[in-house]
């Protein structure tokens, strides 16, 4: 399976994370830490994950998930989740979290509730 890559673009004063391949434990993990960290400690705190074509998140991704919510939050920022596969809706419904995360299936809807 071909490693987790990150897009990254903008859309007015959002900047929107295009998620490609599986996010597991350990790299995956890792490059979304370390992109996220940048992009707030440069200021830019409204971030839009789009997982249309990520197929798999593991129980450790979900954790960085919250993390990433509570790191902007504390800096007055935002993160939202846009095109969550099922397979992952499900995973944060049976979490609890579809209740804490803002998650759209549109991105010109996601990108105006900023």
């Amino acid at each position: 399976m071909p490693e987790m890559r990150i897009v990254e673009r903008q859309a007015d004063r959002v900047v929107i994370l295009d998620l490609h391949g599986r996010i597991l434990i350990g790299q995956g993990q890792n490059l979304l830490r370390e992109t996220v960290d940048r992009l707030a400690g440069s200021g830019n705190t409204r971030i839009l994950l789009n997982l249309a074509d990520v197929p798999f998140i593991d129980s450790s991704v979900v954790g960085e998930l919250v993390r990433t919510l509570t790191t902007l939050s504390r800096k007055g920022g935002k993160l939202k989740l846009l095109n969550l596969p099922p397979r992952i809706r499900k995973l944060l419904s049976m979490t609890r979290l579809l209740d804490v995360f803002q998650a759209y299936d549109s991105e010109d809807e996601a990108v105006r509730s900023f």
